[in-house]
């Protein structure tokens, strides 16, 4: 097992909450990936409350969802030219790598539904970073498996 299952790494977004009428809030948002839990991507959201509220993606839906909609259920993404809020001109979409990119972000819950948008180029640039950790395809080289038994074992 390697030694980088211990490294974590942050990054901070400027996301934006998409609300009825094409309305945006903007907001910021922390990542953090950890070696220690290589499939995940956690995403605290600051929205005004004391605590952020977090979500945890799996890093492969969030790279898909930078190429082509990904996701069913609770949370669901996509990738945008542009914001919902810039234009209703389908003739300017550029392509997914341009500067005004967007991955579009939906998480349902009990509570309620909301859309947000982060711009693609960060959320790609952070996802590199990831991979430069771990690598695709080799998160299971950096689970220790004993330790998982032994935590699932202990709680039973």
């Amino acid at each position: 097992m390697s030694g980088s299952s211990s490294t974590t790494i942050s990054a901070e977004l400027g996301l934006r909450l998409v609300v009825p009428k094409q309305t945006i809030v903007p907001l910021v948002a922390s990542l953090y990936y950890s070696g220690g839990d290589p499939y995940a991507v956690r995403m605290a959201f600051h929205v005004g409350t004391d605590e952020p509220v977090e979500w945890i993606f799996a890093r492969d839906l969030l790279a898909a969802g930078i190429e082509s909609p990904q996701g069913e259920g609770d949370v669901k993404v996509w990738p945008s030219a542009q914001s919902c809020a810039e234009s209703d001109d389908l003739d300017v979409l550029g392509a997914a790598d341009s500067e005004d990119a967007v991955l579009n972000i939906e998480l349902s819950s009990p509570f309620g539904q909301a859309h947000f948008e982060a711009p693609a180029p960060a959320m790609s640039a952070f996802l590199r970073r990831t991979y430069q950790i771990v690598p695709a395809g080799r998160e299971s080289d950096y689970i220790d498996i004993g330790a998982e038994l032994d935590d699932l074992l202990g709680q039973a």
